[in-house]
C-alpha cells in the first residue's frame, strides 16, 4: 500500500481525533486523499501520507543532517531507558498516545513496540517537515503529521497519554486534548545531561559549560502541584555509534567554534551521561 493510502486510511479510522484549525469542528470525512470538515475546509494528504496542519510559516532549526544523526543515535538505543520509564507509567490498557515534537519519530515508535497493545493508537507531530518525512520511513503503526503545539489539530479529550520529550509545553492545549484521568509525561534534561560533551566543547567560562533546567521543572510543578518526578540517570556506551552523530544531533554544536568541534571529534568519548527528570501529571477525572 502506498504511504498516501496508509496515511489516509489511518486518519479515516481515527477521524474522531482530528479537528479543523479554521473552525474547530471535528473533521467529517476523508475523500480522495483529502481531509474534509463539515464547514467546507479541506486539507490534502502529502505523497508520504502526512498532513500539514500549520496555519503559518514556522522555522525549525533542526535540519535534515541533524535529524538523520539523531535517528542513528536513537536507533542505537540512546533513549531506550527513558521510553521504558514512560511505558512503566502507562497501564496495560489500550492507549491513545500523542508525542509532542516527535522529531524523526523513534521514541514514539519504540513506546508503541514496548507497550505492545494491538489497540494502541500513536500520533506524533512536529513543526519540522523534514523530521516528519523521516518519521514516515519507520516501520510503525504510529502516524506523524506537521503541526504546532500551540494550536493542536486534535479534538477535546482525544488522548489518554501525552509524551513530551525535550519539547516546549503548551499546558492549556495539552489539558484540552487529554482525557480525564489521562497522563502528561514530560521529560526534561537535568544539569548533567551530556555533561562530558558539554565540557569537551566549551570552557568553564562559557555559558554552555553549565546547564540548569530547574526553572522548567518548577513551572511544571506550579501548574501541577501533585506531579510526580522520577530521575533517570545512566551512561550510554558510544563504541557502537559515530561520535560525530552525537555532536550533530544536539544543539550544543551550534554554540561551539570550529576548532573545538574538530578537537572533540579527534578526542572522542567512550561514554556519555544521560540524566533527565520524568515529570508525570494525571488529569483530574
Amino acid at each position: 500500500m502506498k504511504k498516501i493510502d496508509q496515511g489516509s486510511q489511518f486518519v479515516q479510522q481515527h477521524l474522531n481525533l482530528f479537528r479543523c484549525l479554521v473552525c474547530d469542528a471535528p473533521y467529517s470525512a476523508v475523500e480522495d486523499h483529502t481531509l474534509k470538515c463539515p464547514n467546507g475546509h479541506e486539507l490534502d494528504f502529502s505523497k508520504k501520507g502526512t498532513l500539514y496542519f500549520l496555519t503559518h510559516q514556522v522555522q525549525s532549526e533542526y535540519d535534515a543532517a541533524m535529524l538523520a544523526a539523531r535517528r542513528r543515535i536513537l536507533q542505537a538505543g540512546f533513549f531506550k531507558p527513558i521510553v521504558a520509564a514512560i511505558n512503566a507509567q502507562l497501564s496495560a490498557k489500550p492507549q491513545r498516545i500523542l508525542d509532542i515534537g516527535s522529531g524523526e519519530g523513534t521514541p514514539l515508535a519504540d513506546l508503541l513496540d514496548l507497550h505492545a497493545n494491538a489497540k494502541d493508537v500513536g500520533i506524533g507531530f512536529d513543526i519540522s517537515k523534514a523530521g516528519v518525512n523521516l518519521a514516515t520511513q519507520l516501520t510503525t503503526p504510529a502516524y506523524y503529521c506537521v503541526a504546532d503545539l500551540a494550536q493542536l489539530p486534535f479534538t477535546d479529550a482525544a488522548f489518554t497519554a501525552i509524551m513530551d520529550v525535550f519539547s516546549p509545553s503548551a499546558y492549556r492545549e495539552f489539558e484540552r486534548v487529554l482525557v480525564p484521568g489521562g497522563q502528561l509525561l514530560k521529560v526534561v534534561p537535568n544539569s548533567d545531561y551530556l555533561i562530558e560533551l558539554r565540557h569537551l566543547l566549551f570552557k568553564p567560562t562559557d555559558r554552555q559549560y553549565h546547564y540548569d533546567n530547574q526553572r522548567v521543572i518548577d513551572l511544571f510543578k506550579q501548574h501541577y502541584p501533585t506531579a510526580k518526578q522520577q530521575v533517570i540517570h545512566y551512561e550510554f556506551d558510544l563504541s557502537s555509534v559515530d561520535f560525530n552523530d552525537l555532536m550533530v544531533m544536539t544543539p550544543l554544536h551550534w554554540g561551539a567554534d570550529a576548532a573545538s568541534l574538530a578537537q572533540a571529534v579527534q578526542t572522542g568519548l567512550p561514554k556519555i551521561t544521560v540524566a533527565v527528570s520524568l515529570l508525570t501529571m494525571t488529569k483530574e477525572k
